[in-house]
């Protein structure tokens, strides 16, 4: 039985729990236009709503097939937004949406929906996929299985290519009448040993020209070093390079196209990066739930720590029309067995959410990591 929540002020491992439960179960949603409009499809983890639970707003899944079945309930909102969390009719948190942005009313010079071009994330973050292709999705035996990329292009719910300058009226404005904090940039694979790197700093350039908004640029590791300087010279101040799977037998079987980067170049890549944008400033995403054994994924967290990489561990979400859409999250225990300790390995090195400049670890909102991470503090 989950017990009632506490407040933010006596957070309990229990708090930690429910998040990890709403992220593993899903919610189903008495009002589905309550807030922020869900996110469909994209390049990452995906069919998730923003809800704040507490002071913590965390993406919670609301169109997977977990959901419709999900034994938690989001109330509608009253007047004033705000909602409660409900299992068997019981109240277990106060909720509340985020609402719908200002920006996404407005289009660009030449006539795209601002909302096409980013999207608000979490409660205070703008994000974008430059590039909404890539060069290992046309291939079933290349492309990440759990990537779901071209689905939101092909539903005309984005654009394939978002332009410097489009980028930098979009975040312009969403700073200006959202109070964005931080954005995201990332990007499906293009051809060629740069692995996106190059159309990640013309468009830092531009946003950085435009308006004084901390970014971080998420790609494959570029095939040299020296993009690293030229990120950050862009106005990049973190950057991500996603792990997703951390053991070479998940890797080939979930993401065969991508496993042909070895871990190996990660690992030198990190490295040279750490130096160049600073300790805790280069993270990796990791999904929890894909096979991996929650002892690998904490050996190589340790790992990266011991780099000064930030390893922002997040259960897997399965996402409608991809090839895992059918594979289990992981359980709450699961997710505790690995964030419990996580938590106390970053607390030790000095490595914390509060610390990173920008970006999803700085977001926190796909993982409850950051939750353990307070209440460490607490």
């Amino acid at each position: 039985m989950i017990p009632t929540p506490t407040t933010a002020t006596t957070r309990t491992p229990r708090t930690e729990h429910l998040i990890n439960e709403l992220q593993s179960f899903g919610v189903r949603l008495a009002d589905p236009k309550a807030g922020v409009e869900s996110r469909r499809g994209g390049a990452g983890p995906s069919d998730h709503k923003a809800i704040t639970i507490d002071d913590t707003t965390v993406m919670v899944p609301v169109h997977t097939a977990p959901a419709a079945d999900s034994p938690y309930v989001a109330e509608a909102p009253d007047a004033a937004g705000r909602s409660r969390i409900l299992r068997d009719g019981v109240a277990l948190a106060s909720a509340s949406f985020p609402k719908r942005p200002r920006f996404y009313d407005l289009r660009t010079a030449d006539g795209v929906p601002y909302w096409q071009v980013a999207q608000l994330h979490g409660r205070d973050v703008l994000a974008t996929t430059v590039l909404q292709t890539c060069v290992r999705y046309q291939s079933r035996t290349k492309t990440c299985q759990f990537c779901a990329i071209g689905q939101s292009l092909a539903a005309g719910r984005t654009i394939a290519r978002k332009t410097p300058a489009q980028l930098a009226e979009v975040a312009k404005a969403a700073v200006e009448l959202d109070g964005v904090t931080h954005m995201v940039m990332t990007t499906g694979t293009p051809p060629g040993k740069d692995r996106g790197a190059a159309i990640l700093v013309e468009s830092a350039v531009a946003i950085r020209a435009a308006v004084d908004l901390p970014i971080q640029a998420q790609c494959e590791p570029p095939d040299t070093d020296d993009w690293f300087p030229r990120m950050r010279d862009a106005g990049i101040d973190t950057l991500g390079m996603h792990l997703e799977a951390v053991t070479d037998p998940v890797r080939r079987r979930i993401m065969p196209g991508k496993a042909q980067v070895p871990l190996s170049r990660y690992f030198d890549a990190f490295a040279a990066a750490v130096p160049v944008f600073g300790r805790g400033q280069v993270s990796t995403y990791i999904l929890a739930g894909l096979g991996d054994a929650p002892a690998d994924v904490l050996a190589v967290s340790e790992r990266l720590i011991a780099l000064g990489v930030y390893p922002f561990v997040v259960p897997f979400v399965p996402i409608s029309g991809t090839p895992l859409e059918n594979h289990p999250a992981p359980g709450a225990d699961v997710m505790d067995s690995i964030l419990r300790p996580l938590s106390a390995m970053l607390r030790r090195s000095g490595l914390l959410a509060s610390g990173i400049k920008a970006g999803c670890g700085k977001c926190g909102a796909c993982s409850a990591l950051s939750s353990y991470e307070r209440r460490a503090a607490a």
